[in-house]
């Protein structure tokens, strides 16, 4: 019997050979095209690389978070829309395994997703909500028939066209406080997309995010049994902080590799002279090495906390913040590095044309500030500095 060590290491030699050989082939036309990088993702569908944080007596890869989010890292370095696709799928998972407290259900599921590599997408933002995930409008509602149903105007859906399944926030019932939330696992099959707007935005552009109305018919025992409030304190929101993290240190340390090989091949062009550039490099790894110490610490941060009973270090006022903050210092630190090493490799990193382009990479960097606007972070990290206790 495979022992963790093993899984471990075989899901991360197959993430990075599919990144190396498929997604970095492939990231300059889905980024040109704005599509789905759909061969990474029957590559990692292969290598049943979907299921790796579903738990070993489930049939998954019972890998852990460390390891996806070295997944995450490895992909963003190839292809940031890749990696953040992959990292998407696997905040949805981690939601669903630490949370289905033994539900048949969702067991059965998990099992299906291991057998089928299936993809899921999430539907949390929502159409006058201004962008406050903790909140719905949309709500669970009771149908005539004994199933339930929802109708939920979002702004976003990523990659929902390519989705096997959808996991999305609601008002708990009809009556229920817009803060009142439980998370639904629906099927393509008892889903209904209408298209409700294009998708060719500046960066991310693989990640085939347009806004969609969103219908569905449901069985009750498809909400997840925990409220929404304690997923996301306990795994979604520093999840995704986290695998959001790893993916923009990957694009960034790219950016950063390509302009030391700019600096290398001029070195080999003039040996013995002095290389400006070589100075400027050294800075940008410097400021590499900042965004490399949040994004490692912040992760071991979390693992601290998770194994706290009942992962209630988790639900502190101060691992909100802690994770607030890195989402907001990784978001802003790797669109630097991006841009400092176009500054290194100048116009040859401008042009879309050369080994040394940074263009794609300071695109998809810059997307991370807007992925629950850093803006809306600092207002929710002013509310919580102002009673807690602890940072």
């Amino acid at each position: 019997m495979a022992t963790i060590d093993d899984r471990r290491t075989v899901f991360l030699d197959n993430v990075s050979q599919i990144a190396a050989e498929v997604a970095a082939a492939n990231a300059d036309d889905v980024d040109a095209a704005a599509r789905f990088p759909v061969e990474t993702f029957e590559a990692l569908r292969e290598a049943e690389a979907l299921s790796a944080l579903v738990p070993s007596h489930l049939g998954g890869g019972g890998v852990e978070l460390a390891d996806v989010a070295a997944g995450c890292f490895t992909l963003g370095r190839s292809c940031g829309a890749s990696g953040l696709v992959f990292a998407m799928h696997q905040i949805q998972v981690a939601c669903l395994v630490r949370h289905a407290n033994g539900s048949d259900w969702f067991e059965d599921y998990l099992r299906s997703l291991v057998r089928e590599q299936r993809l899921i997408a999430s539907v949390t933002s929502e159409i006058g909500t201004g962008g406050d995930t903790g909140r719905s409008i949309a709500a669970v509602t009771p149908a005539a028939d004994g199933e339930c149903t929802f109708v939920k105007q979002a702004p976003t859906v990523s990659y929902g066209a390519h989705a096997d399944d959808f996991l999305t926030t609601l008002r708990r019932a009809p009556d229920a406080d817009g803060g009142e939330q439980v998370a639904v696992l629906a099927a393509r099959a008892q889903i209904e997309l209408e298209p409700a707007g294009t998708w060719d935005p500046f960066g991310m552009r693989g990640t085939c995010s347009p806004g969609f109305t969103v219908r569905a018919r449901f069985d009750a025992k498809q909400v997840l049994p925990q409220p929404f409030s304690t997923v996301s304190a306990q795994t979604m929101v520093p999840v995704s902080h986290l695998l959001w993290a790893h993916v923009w240190l990957g694009v960034a340390t790219d950016a950063f590799d390509r302009a030391r090989a700019f600096v290398r091949a001029a070195a080999k062009k003039t040996p013995g002279q002095p290389i400006p550039a070589a100075v400027r490099l050294s800075h940008l790894m410097t400021e590499l090495s900042l965004l490399r110490g949040e994004v490692e610490s912040a992760l071991q941060e979390f693992l601290v906390a998770d194994a706290t009973p009942n992962r209630e270090r988790l639900e502190t006022m101060a691992a909100a913040l802690r994770f607030n903050n890195l989402k907001i210092a990784a978001s802003e630190q790797a669109p630097r590095v991006c841009q400092g090493a176009m500054n290194v490799c100048g116009i040859v990193g401008f042009k879309n044309d050369t080994p040394f382009s940074i263009g794609r990479q300071l695109r998809d960097a810059m997307s991370g500030a807007l992925m629950i606007a850093n803006e809306r972070i600092h207002q929710t990290n002013a509310s919580l500095l102002l009673v807690a206790k602890e940072t």
